[in-house]
């Protein structure tokens, strides 16, 4: 995912918000390291381009799917609240449990016709032969805009997905 935002071109999509897990303080450092560094070319505040948030994930690795119904319904609540207050026009994400109440209620709202967002998603990397849970349920339900993926045999199991190939 830093692979694509390093080449996002940043003054057409300005302000940026970064949503990650809770339990996930990786990511939202390593974009921090991206926007500071954004920052300090531009000559421009990292706080009048972008905002990092944290929502609970709907499933943990490992977690059961019997208790991700519950964790799943708090990250919901969670991503509404989110999808309020910052009403995104465009969504890009890339699988982890975060991404599936974000775009569940993106989609909703188009459902309803209030339109306020575009949904991307590219698979991770890492799935060679099968999609996350979070990519097959975008996937299957029809939620995502685009659906892209890393490796053409999954492009050849999911018809719909756009093949592009190592995104490194």
């Amino acid at each position: 995912m830093l692979n694509l935002l390093s080449v996002l071109q940043k003054e057409r999509f300005s302000p940026r918000f970064y949503v990650a897990a809770a339990t996930d303080n990786m990511s939202l450092q390593k974009v921090r390291t991206l926007e500071n560094s954004l920052a300090d070319e531009t000559g421009v505040k990292v706080e009048e381009t972008a905002q990092f948030m944290q929502i609970y994930r709907s499933r943990e690795v490992g977690q059961s799917y019997l208790t991700s119904v519950w964790t799943t319904l708090i990250a919901t609540a969670h991503a509404l609240w989110i999808m309020f207050k910052i009403r995104p026009q465009v969504i890009l994400c890339n699988g982890p449990g975060t991404c599936f109440p974000l775009c569940a209620i993106a989609f909703f709202f188009k459902v309803v016709g209030i339109r306020w967002s575009s949904i991307f998603y590219v698979e991770s990397i890492a799935r060679v032969r099968r999609l996350s849970l979070s990519g097959l349920l975008l996937y299957k339900l029809q939620i995502a805009d685009q659906f892209f993926v890393q490796w053409p045999q999954l492009q050849r199991q999911y018809p719909r997905a756009h093949y592009v190939g190592c995104l490194m």
